[in-house]
């Protein structure tokens, strides 16, 4: 099995064009094209992984954070991550990051926790823009059925809960082909007037390639008029963290006491006690200062997260609980989430979860 077939798989669950522009996803050493003789599945790639990796016979790390993360400009060892990199190409293994490629997805980092803190009725916090593109072309009307039904086997069409949705309407077209033409309709150098469908269809930024092959082979002329546009319009399945509710509300401090056993932390940073009770709950894995505001505006009670800053605290303005649980603390079942995602797929393989804990923090 190489190295392809296995990242293809994760791409599936977090395409890469999910990430963020400032991330750094993909395959980061190695080639798509090596032999895989195991995986072993980590929350960051140190020194002490590549260790583990050889000693359980693994040559390629699945990793969520990306050891590579600015570019590098020498590879002598004077830092961790040179370390990291040179040691893994010494021993031939390979390295692959998801980082916020899966922190958008709709089964990634934040459905975990929502999973793990027993969160149900669960939705995309901050759906993502940016991520869904248009197409128009137009068609001979004969055509346009087929034409349709095409694409939409192409991934297009699909928009939250619904499926084959399109834009339709019949005009006339013209054009006229030059002397080195071949036209299906009509004949070279004469102006032709045809009744043509004008087809809208939607789809996601990850099938555009595919949309496009689409297009080129099933439509009938010789040039394809068409259009791609990216459109404003948010995915209500793609983006960062999420929003879920217990069954039942709790009282604040019990749900801290909850928040620190279940997500198997040594200490809980929170903002000022409201004293109401704990219902619906917004998480975001890793630094998510950023997104106390959305969490407000959602209607959360609480919302769980790390790396908030001393000022960011005082953004709960008694509208809400902030609970900083650590950025290692709020990502560590990632690991768990891969390995379970990947044995569904390739049970007859080596899928290893890292026993290493990459934490750099530590608690007296």
């Amino acid at each position: 099995m190489k190295i392809k077939e296995i990242t293809r798989y994760i791409e599936e669950l977090a395409p890469l064009n999910y990430a963020e522009d400032f991330d750094n996803v993909g395959l980061l050493v190695g080639s798509y094209d090596s032999e895989v003789s195991g995986v072993l599945v980590t929350l960051d790639t140190l020194e002490a992984t590549i260790d583990e990796a050889i000693e359980k016979k693994c040559n390629l790390i699945v990793s969520f954070h990306p050891i590579i993360f600015a570019g590098l400009k020498k590879l002598n060892g004077n830092s961790y991550v040179e370390r990291v990199v040179l040691k893994a190409i010494k021993n031939d293994i390979a390295i692959y990051a998801t980082h916020t490629a899966l922190d958008n997805s709709k089964n990634g980092v934040s459905a975990k926790m929502c999973e793990v803190l027993g969160l149900k009725n669960t939705k995309i916090l901050i759906p993502k823009k940016g991520i869904i593109k248009k197409l128009t072309t137009v068609v001979p009307s004969e055509n346009a059925v087929s034409l349709r039904n095409s694409l939409f086997e192409a991934g297009g069409g699909a928009i939250g809960n619904y499926e084959h949705s399109s834009f339709s309407t019949i005009g006339e077209s013209t054009f006229q082909g030059t002397e080195n033409s071949n036209p299906v309709v009509g004949r070279k150098e004469v102006l032709q007037i045809e009744n043509e469908t004008k087809i809208s269809i939607i789809f996601e930024r990850k099938n555009e390639v595919k949309i496009l092959k689409c297009l080129q082979a099933v439509h009938p002329y010789e040039e394809v008029a068409y259009e791609i546009v990216t459109i404003e319009n948010v995915h209500q399945d793609i983006g960062m963290g999420m929003l879920g509710e217990f069954p039942e509300p709790m009282e604040e401090k019990d749900f801290l006491s909850y928040l620190k056993r279940t997500m198997q932390t040594a200490c809980v940073r929170h903002s000022e006690l409201l004293h109401k009770k704990i219902k619906k709950v917004a998480v975001l894995g890793g630094a998510g200062s950023f997104a106390i505001s959305d969490a407000k505006r959602a209607g959360a009670d609480a919302y769980v997260s790390a790396d908030f800053k001393y000022h960011e605290f005082f953004k709960a303005e008694k509208d809400i609980l902030l609970a900083d649980i650590g950025h290692y603390e709020s990502e560590q079942f990632t690991k768990n989430l891969l390995v379970d995602y990947l044995t569904k797929k390739f049970s007859n393989f080596a899928i290893v979860l890292s026993q290493k804990s990459t934490n750099p923090i530590y608690y007296i």
